[in-house]
């Protein structure tokens, strides 16, 4: 095994050599190189932590400790976190490397990444087309093998759908699973931590080293948190539910299809069960999670007003135009029209019409997938309607923007774990991700099916 300061060097001359792709938005070279030395002499003597040597790229909207962190906004530009995430300081304590930040959509808004004010990341597998979002500087540095594994967001499904569209795994955990103290917020009843990885091993250990109690967050679960990664014998005999109106939707790509029909039909040969249950409220899904979010966006970017702290506008002059220049510039233009949006439907008149509204809807999704659940042990439905889409080819377009995102809102509005494994590769070169979704923390068996499924599937 390569020492750990070997393999960073590595790791910093393949991020030197792939800079056109914009991934990262600051390298901690010297930083890296040090702890590598550091964590190599405690293997030496055997007190080394359980993620010695693991080098981790971290998404520009968690906050570690006297390093910048912008969420790719201009509106935090040069703003340095005086602590760091709970997420943080636990993969630190398990002698974990940390590399970089990278880049994503401004304030975890977007499905393509090209929404950062540093510009856009390109996918490592086509650079001509996108790597997803918001997570795309995660997936892509994981896809690019510039590190190991890396940190990303997921609030609609800013994790699973750039790890489908750059072929690697991506897991986001039970809402209340990983705190999300220092996380910057977007919409906090749906964001949650979560990781992109090559396999699942690492996506375990990484849950199991991140999970559990913060007094800093009283959103998070006091369950016990399980021994993910020894918890991965293979097994079978699941009873399954695909999604027919997902699956079979006119919108998806027919080949994306076809391997779901091919998977179905080996899952079934193999000892499982599997039934078709439909999801009569997929139509529901986007306006629901666009009135809910943005409403939260709206309250949550509210303290970014050009006065403690980031970006403050030179043609600022008394309150007001300190607030709504700073704003004005500081902001990107799809971060504005969700803080309108949001603004308008948390408004007096419209409240009732539309955000409660939108609240009882996700209070029937929940309670309709809890039911699927109770009955099965998985859903499963695609991550995403097609394969990675073209550069610029949904920017002028953002109701086509938000439909990339379908098929991963419904484990966000009702809050169960998912995981986008890279089971399915298209004629035109490129990967697409099978989505499956599983009870409320009950990620070691969603975990342990994965690992199943990767073992039966991946590459065949």
């Amino acid at each position: 095994m390569a020492s750990c300061q070997k393999e960073v060097s590595n790791f910093l001359s393949q991020i030197n050599a792939k800079k056109h792709l914009n991934i990262f938005l600051e390298v901690f070279e010297n930083e890296a190189i040090e702890n590598a030395i550091r964590i190599d002499a405690k293997i030496k003597t055997g007190t080394q932590g359980k993620l010695a040597g693991m080098v981790i790229a971290l998404k520009d909207n968690i906050c570690y400790a006297h390093h910048k962190v912008s969420a790719s906004s201009k509106i935090l530009e040069h703003f340095e976190s005086v602590y760091s995430s709970t997420a943080v300081e636990r993969l630190l304590a398990e002698d974990a490397i940390i590399i970089g930040r990278v880049n994503c959509d401004e304030f975890a808004m977007g499905s393509s990444n090209e929404n950062s004010a540093y510009g856009p990341v390109l996918n490592p597998l086509d650079e001509t087309l996108v790597p997803g979002g918001s997570s795309g500087g995660s997936a892509a540095a994981v896809a690019a093998g510039v590190c190991h594994v890396a940190l990303g967001s997921d609030t609609g499904g800013s994790i699973r759908q750039p790890a489908s569209f750059c072929g690697v795994i991506g897991l986001r955990p039970s809402y209340g699973r990983i705190s999300r103290y220092g996380l910057l917020a977007f919409a906090s009843s749906m964001d949650q931590i979560g990781t992109i990885t090559h396999n699942i091993e690492d996506a375990a250990l990484l849950l199991e080293v991140m999970s559990g109690k913060d007094e800093f967050d009283s959103t998070v679960s006091s369950k016990p948190v399980p021994e993910y990664s020894k918890l991965l014998s293979q097994d079978h005999g699941f009873k399954i539910a695909t999604l027919d109106d997902c699956i079979f939707h006119d919108g998806v790509d027919i080949e994306i299809r076809e391997r779901f029909k091919t998977i179905i039909s080996e899952l079934e040969s193999h000892g499982n069960t599997l039934v078709s249950e439909s999801f009569p409220y997929l139509d529901y899904m986007i306006p629901s999670y666009a009135i809910l979010a943005m409403a939260e966006a709206s309250s949550n970017l509210s303290r970014f007003a050009g006065m403690t702290y980031g970006y403050r506008s030179k043609h600022a002059e008394n309150l007001e135009t300190t607030i709504t220049a700073s704003r004005t510039e500081g902001f990107g233009e799809e971060v504005k029209r969700r803080i309108m949006l949001g603004t308008f439907v948390l408004s007096e008149g419209y409240y009732d019409a539309y955000y409660s509204k939108a609240q009882k809807v996700r209070n029937v999704i929940k309670k309709y997938t809890d039911k699927l659940l109770e009955a099965n042990d998985f859903l499963l439905l695609p991550v995403s309607p097609s394969t990675a889409f073209k550069l610029h080819a949904n920017t002028k377009d953002p109701i086509a923007m938000y439909l990339a995102d379908i098929f991963t809102i419904q484990s966000a509005l009702a809050g169960v774990p998912s995981i986008s494994l890279p089971l399915g590769w298209h004629s035109n070169g490129m990967p697409f991700g099978i989505q499956i979704i599983s009870r409320m923390f009950e990620e070691e068996k969603l975990l342990a099916f994965s690992e199943y499924l990767m073992d039966k599937f991946s590459r065949k």
